[in-house]
């Protein structure tokens, strides 16, 4: 669980009531089911007609990262790329059929069964860099619902206190009605700004983190195979994977 998504969230919604209570008002003024209605509603319709079904989708299932971290399987893989390199520098590359079938990771599979079919590093390189590339464009396009919900939520707020306003209009004749009229109608703008900037923007930009923790994990992988390939002393090997221990640990 990460701790500090979910303590910087309750945070920010503290900030926004207390500030009501300071400044003399009433919580009840915030509670406007129509106006949220009008703006969660109104958000989701403009993302959905700029995104993919199967994109949506996938993004609303990476928002568990923001408040689930990952597994980091970084130090064993390590661990794992040390042995296939001494394996290899041992034995074969053929030898390593047998890692195979232990592997989950369909990315993982798919390097070693490369190494073993005796493909050049070159061309381990050029094929796992092309799956990287689609890997990671699929994953930030999920990740960019969140962001493009950030960017139209403050103007479907703008829209529902225009709504607001109009109902307001019509009930000129009861002056009663017009200041908590008023007041309701600027509580869909707040909604707005806040989800947008409170809540959709900072989910888009942890998703963005996580999908590069990914990317740079991959990379560790790939430069490994490049390496076994290659002949390169195990030592060697071990040396490049320091480095990406030390960027994920810092």
């Amino acid at each position: 669980m990460d701790w500090g998504s979910l303590a910087g969230l309750m945070i920010a919604l503290a900030g926004l009531v207390l500030g009501q209570t300071l400044e003399g008002g009433h919580l009840k003024s915030l509670m406007q089911p129509s106006a949220f209605m009008v703006v969660m509603l109104g958000t989701i319709g403009a993302v959905l007609l700029q995104t993919e079904l199967k994109s949506f989708i996938k993004g609303l299932r990476m928002l568990r990262w923001v408040f689930v971290h990952p597994e980091d399987d970084r130090h064993k893989l390590a661990q794992r790329i040390n042995q296939w390199s001494l394996q290899a520098r041992k034995e074969s590359v053929l030898s390593l059929e047998s890692q195979i079938r232990r592997e989950q990771d369909p990315f993982v599979r798919k390097g070693l069964q490369l190494l073993v079919d005796g493909t050049p590093a070159d061309r381990i390189r050029e094929v796992c860099a092309i799956d990287m590339y689609y890997f990671e464009v699929q994953e930030r396009d999920a990740a960019k619902i969140w962001s493009a919900a950030g960017g139209y939520a403050p103007t479907v707020g703008i829209l529902g206190a225009v709504l607001g306003l109009i109902h307001v209009m019509e009930n000129l004749s009861d002056p009663a009605k017009i200041g908590s009229g008023i007041a309701v109608a600027f509580v869909a703008t707040i909604y707005g700004v806040a989800l947008a900037n409170l809540v959709f923007l900072p989910i888009a930009n942890k998703l963005k983190g996580h999908i590069q923790h990914e990317i740079s994990r991959r990379e560790m992988l790939l430069n490994a195979w490049v390496s076994i390939a290659r002949g390169d002393n195990p030592k060697l090997v071990s040396e490049r994977l320091e480095a990406y221990l030390r960027l994920r640990e810092s």
